[in-house]
């Protein structure tokens, strides 16, 4: 029995720029991507914005990557980062990824830091921007 996969529904002409006929037109192409279906995507939001720590935002990263293909890259600005729009967002480009997604992925990540500020502050430290301020105990004695 052949059971299909629902698949993302085609944009109207002209209001996206997914190339999603590439995945569709190539036998071997990687079309994870369009198992992310409208409703699916929401879902995905909703559990973007439910992220309560950086390791949590990490695994969903991770588990992006794995399910969808969708790689994100969170960085810090080189330049001084005073809200979380200081923190760069972005996903790597890829055929069949909505232009409506690649702009809901890294809101819900932004919202989630402005709710969760201390994802900022550990992402921050990452890289030793805050010099080990955050996210650290005081010794007990």
């Amino acid at each position: 029995m052949d059971t299909a996969v629902p698949i993302r529904t085609e944009c109207p002409p002209g209001a996206c720029d997914c190339r999603r006929e590439l995945l569709l037109d190539d036998p071997g192409a990687d079309r994870r991507i369009l198992m992310l279906t409208q409703h699916e995507e929401k879902r995905l939001v909703a559990r973007l914005e439910a992220v309560q720590t950086l390791e949590e935002l990490r695994r969903m990263q991770e588990r992006m990557r794995t399910q969808l293909g969708i790689v994100i890259t969170i960085t810090p600005s080189d330049n001084e980062v005073r809200t979380v729009q200081g923190i760069h967002i972005e996903l790597s480009d890829q055929p069949g990824l909505c232009r409506k997604t690649r702009a809901a992925i890294p809101a819900a990540i932004r919202r989630c830091m402005k709710t969760h500020a201390q994802i900022a502050f550990d992402l921050l430290n990452e890289r030793d921007l805050l010099g080990g301020l955050f996210g650290q105990h005081s010794p007990q004695e």
